[in-house]
């Protein structure tokens, strides 16, 4: 009994240094993905979560992070095929994120972000079809994290590409789906726009984008406040210094 205990143990021994190993490995690139994320480096970041989701393919972390930076990093191509190729990849993530944790936060805020851009870049049908959910998942990470930035202008954003579909839109809208989202407006997104701002506060993009709906309802003063606000503000994000040259040129036309 005694030799098969000893046994046992040598068999049992290398498995459990081998699986210690593997989540400390797992553990140091999701440290330095962090780190790289919280600088701003966001190439290597996403690297760094691909590499973590190659020796845990689960890891919630990984999952919706990298969702997030697909999300990011695509946007900034000019081409829209590129474009197309990273949000795709960012709601695939996001949808093994939702396998792996559907209530939280970050799961639902990263689809509702991957859906978002997809969106933003699809034809009239696509944009009317996706609407909904959009709003769905932004809604369902407020409900996790009510105090979620990320989400608040995500809605805020629907709020107002909703109430602002061109004609083209509308149409695919009545004829295809029954008609448009119902409560979408440039006041519902101007409140989650100052929402986004009031739980993070040094966010250059809420500004701009709050900007431009108190532009769009003529309130010009408040816009020309909050694009001063902007101004105020020390870029972070690689995307910061492209909403500055933008919010400069439009207090230009305001003033």
């Amino acid at each position: 009994m005694k030799t098969l205990l000893i046994i046992t143990f040598i068999f049992i021994l290398p498995v459990s240094y081998s699986m210690a190993q593997d989540q400390s490995h797992v553990s140091n690139l999701l440290k330095e993905a962090t780190e790289l994320k919280d600088s701003y480096n966001e190439p290597q970041a996403l690297d760094a979560y691909l590499k973590v989701l190659q020796a845990d393919s689960t890891n919630y972390e990984a999952l919706w992070n990298a969702s997030y930076l697909y999300s990011r990093i695509g946007n900034r191509f000019e081409d829209k095929d590129k474009q197309k190729q990273y949000f795709n990849k960012a709601k695939v993530l996001a949808e093994r994120a939702l396998k792996v944790n559907s209530n939280d936060a970050e799961s639902n805020f990263v689809m509702s972000v991957a859906m978002g851009r997809m969106a933003l870049i699809s034809g009239p049908k696509a944009r009317v079809a996706a609407s909904n959910d959009i709003k769905h998942y932004a809604e369902e990470a407020l409900k996790y994290d009510s105090l979620h930035a990320g989400a608040w202008h995500v809605l805020g954003r629907w709020n107002y590409e909703v109430a602002n579909l061109n004609f083209a839109e509308r149409m695919a809208a009545n004829l295809l789906f029954g008609g448009l989202p119902k409560g979408a407006s440039d006041h519902n997104a101007i409140e989650d726009y100052k929402k986004a701002i009031k739980y993070d506060g040094n966010n250059i993009l809420y500004y701009r984008d709050l900007a431009i709906v108190y532009r769009h309802e003529d309130q010009d003063q408040k816009a020309i406040e909050t694009l001063n606000k902007l101004l105020s503000l020390s870029p972070k994000s690689p995307d910061d210094p492209k909403y500055v040259k933008e919010a400069r040129q439009m207090l230009k036309k305001l003033q």
